[in-house]
């Protein structure tokens, strides 16, 4: 069971590491590995999600405003239709479908495959390069208001997908598919940002029938953890979006690239299981 101590430091990292391109579900894991803590399972990691996705909705509040009043009135009011607020929030469902989708599907490889720290590992290297490559080849110049499309909504929603496995990052992986697509940095994270709300929402509440079950932890420490990761999400996310209006991702990418060797190194040498 988790304690006291592991929600506080479980929380600290899912607040610090949610928005940031380095996945915050891995850190979760292999943090638990190294100090010995028993894997807390995806249930417990898409629970405490819910503190951070509180502080998206607070962070975007007027935009989300904007988004839900605008898309509801256009279902009545034609003349809405055309609306970018009306349209993203067309562009929002379709993107989230892929994660759904998967979500149910692969549901039992999500709570034992997918958690396997070797596999965690080359998924941080791997999804650094492509991170690293799209920095580099982006023009860095659309924006969601005038050119986000259909077909961009659902290559974003494909690259959500991805983030079901610990190590591709949901904020990574959705910001390398918009980097490709050239659209600026900003604009990337923030629909990233915007596209997991569904998501996270609909994991998050789904998993809280499995918290203080069986092995599951308990509803005190999990309550703990989601208060600490919306407090500093809420940071976290403000100084993210600061960082890359002027910045590149090139110091994600390395962690990603040494924290992945390292974590395979460690698995490959004995210091921590691969599993459990």
């Amino acid at each position: 069971m988790i304690g006291w101590l592991e929600a506080v430091v479980l929380g600290l990292i899912q607040g610090l590491t949610e928005f940031l391109p380095i996945s915050s579900s891995a850190h979760i894991r292999v943090v638990s590995a190294f100090a010995g803590w028993r894997d807390p399972g995806a249930a417990f990691t898409a629970v405490i999600q819910l503190g951070t996705e509180t502080a998206v909705l607070i962070y975007f509040r007027k935009e989300i405003w904007d988004i839900i009043s605008t898309w509801t009135r256009s279902l009545f009011v034609k003349e809405l239709r055309g609306h970018w607020a009306a349209r993203m929030g067309w562009y929002i469902i379709a993107g989230s479908l892929p994660i759904g989708i998967l979500g149910v599907l692969l549901k039992d490889q999500i709570e034992t495959v997918f958690r396997d720290l070797r596999l965690v590992g080359t998924t941080l290297i791997v999804f650094a390069c492509i991170l690293w490559l799209a920095d580099r080849t982006a023009r860095n110049k659309l924006t969601l208001e005038k050119h986000l499309s259909l077909p961009h909504a659902l290559v974003y929603g494909c690259a959500q997908a991805l983030a079901l496995i610990p190590g591709v990052s949901r904020s990574g992986g959705t910001v390398t598919a918009g980097l490709l697509l050239d659209y600026r940095r900003e604009d990337a994270a923030k629909y990233s940002f915007l596209l997991a709300i569904p998501a996270v929402l609909a994991s998050g509440v789904y998993e809280l029938r499995e918290i203080g079950e069986g092995p599951a932890p308990a509803w005190g420490p999990t309550i703990l953890a989601t208060i600490i990761s919306f407090a500093v999400g809420y940071l976290a996310v403000a100084w993210f979006l600061r960082y890359i209006s002027t910045h590149r991702f090139t110091p994600f990418v390395i962690y990603r690239i040494i924290l992945g060797f390292f974590v395979i190194l460690a698995v490959t040498l004995g210091w921590i299981p691969a599993n459990g």
